[in-house]
C-alpha cells in the first residue's frame, strides 16, 4: 500500500494481483481483533483477551508476509488522484508508514511483557501500543480504499 511509483496491480502475475484484497481483509481482521480483545480485558477476561490479541498479532505477521510478497511482485502502486485529495492521501500514507515501522516491535514487546504475566509493564506499553496499533489499521484501510477504489490505478 506504498507509494506513488510502479505499475500497480493489474500488472502484477496472477495471484500477485489479489493480495492487496488479502492484506486489507487481514488488516480489517487484524482491527476487529484488537477491538474486541480491547473490550474483553475491560470485563476482566483475560484468557479471551490474550486469544484476541495473539490472533490479531498472527494476522499482522500474515499481513506483513503477503504486504512483502505483494510488492516484491508488483512494486508499489501509483496514486492517481490529484489536488487537495493527493495532500490527504500522502498525509495519511506517510503517518502509516512511520508509525507502521513503530507498531512492530512495539507490539511484540507488549505481547511479550502480557505472556511473561509482567501485567503491570504489559498494561502501562498497551496504552501506546494499542491506540498506535488501531490508527495503522485504521490508515492502511484508508490507503487501500484510496488505491484500489476511490482512485484505482490507470489501465
Amino acid at each position: 500500500m506504498m507509494g506513488d511509483g510502479g505499475t500497480g496491480p493489474a500488472d502484477a502475475p496472477g495471484w500477485i494481483a489479489y493480495l492487496p484484497h488479502l492484506n486489507a481483509s487481514l488488516n480489517a481482521l487484524s482491527l476487529v481483533l484488537l477491538l474486541t480483545g480491547f473490550g474483553f480485558i475491560r470485563k476482566k477476561n483475560v484468557r479471551a483477551h490474550r486469544a484476541c490479541m495473539l490472533s490479531a498479532l498472527g494476522a499482522a505477521t500474515l499481513f506483513l508476509i503477503s504486504y512483502v510478497t505483494y510488492h516484491y511482485h508488483a512494486g508499489s502502486t501509483r496514486f492517481t488522484g490529484a489536488g487537495l485529495v493527493r495532500a490527504f492521501y500522502f498525509f495519511i500514507l506517510t503517518t502509516h508508514i512511520i508509525l507502521a515501522g513503530v507498531i512492530l516491535p512495539l507490539a511484540v514487546v507488549t505481547a511479550r511483557l502480557g505472556l511473561r504475566n509482567e501485567v503491570d509493564r504489559h498494561r502501562k506499553i498497551a496504552h501506546w501500543t494499542l491506540p498506535l496499533w488501531l490508527y495503522v489499521s485504521v490508515t492502511g484501510l484508508i490507503v487501500y480504499a484510496f488505491l484500489y477504489h476511490l482512485y484505482p490505478p490507470l489501465s
